[in-house]
């Protein structure tokens, strides 16, 4: 890859995600800040901007067609191609989720935002990355997707949690399904384990920092053109699905 390769981050204003935008901009990337609140949104672009960093804005909201659309049009008029996407947006849901008790709407959320809005935007970007030499998706998951963890004995995944975790599994289960739709083209599509981070996501109880969770998402957006695809990765290697 050379200097010129454009890169969209959704979720990029804050916490992991803007932290993945600022090491692929220190890379010499451009940057596509994806990210739904205006406000957030122009902050981040504007400190990216002060380090150095060429970012552009992209209002995107991942659960809704026309944004994601409008999204890729603006990345097309910008830069006219697409070589790397990280899909970082996510959300946990409301508390509690008990499967016994969970309001269903909690699952269905989540879903929509982790699943089905990775879904929405890599198809729309689709077009774009074809265009790229070497062109890369990453989708950050968690290592609560795991069910190889979730059923481990005293493995460390957290919370019971009906709709988060079993929408990083759905993710990791649609990043397959990708890898082999797209086995015959040059696209590497592989989904991240950041660790666990402190950010809002969790109320800041995470023990690595959203820097060092971003790694593992450059080290999958600059692999070589014979780097794996179809993977779950974190930063000790491959992680069990």
């Amino acid at each position: 890859m050379n200097e010129q390769t454009v890169a969209l981050v959704t979720g990029a204003n804050k916490g992991i995600g803007y932290e993945i935008a600022a090491g692929l901009g220190a890379l010499g990337r451009r940057i596509g800040v994806g990210a739904r609140d205006e406000e957030r949104r122009s902050t981040a672009v504007a400190k990216l901007r002060a380090a150095g960093v060429d970012a552009f804005a992209v209002p995107l909201d991942v659960t809704d067609d026309a944004s994601v659309t409008a999204a890729a049009e603006l990345i097309e008029a910008r830069a006219g191609r697409l070589d790397v996407l990280v899909n970082n947006a996510g959300i946990t849901g409301n508390a509690p989720q008990l499967p016994t008790t969970v309001d269903v709407s909690t699952v269905r959320t989540a879903v929509e935002t982790n699943v089905i809005g990775v879904i929405r935007v890599t198809n729309a970007m689709l077009p774009l990355l074809r265009r790229s030499p070497s062109p890369r998706i990453v989708n950050m998951s968690s290592s609560v997707g795991s069910l190889t963890l979730q059923t481990t004995p005293g493995a460390e995944v957290g919370p019971i949690a009906v709709a988060y975790s079993p929408s990083k599994t759905f993710l990791n289960a649609v990043t397959v399904q990708y890898a082999k739709e797209l086995h015959d083209t040059n696209i590497l599509i592989n989904a991240a384990c950041p660790g666990y981070c402190a950010t809002d996501l969790n109320g800041f109880r995470g023990v690595r920092t959203p820097e060092q969770g971003a790694a593992i998402a450059l080290h999958l957006a600059t692999l070589p053109d014979d780097g794996p695809t179809g993977g779950f990765f974190e930063d000790a290697g491959e992680v069990a699905w």
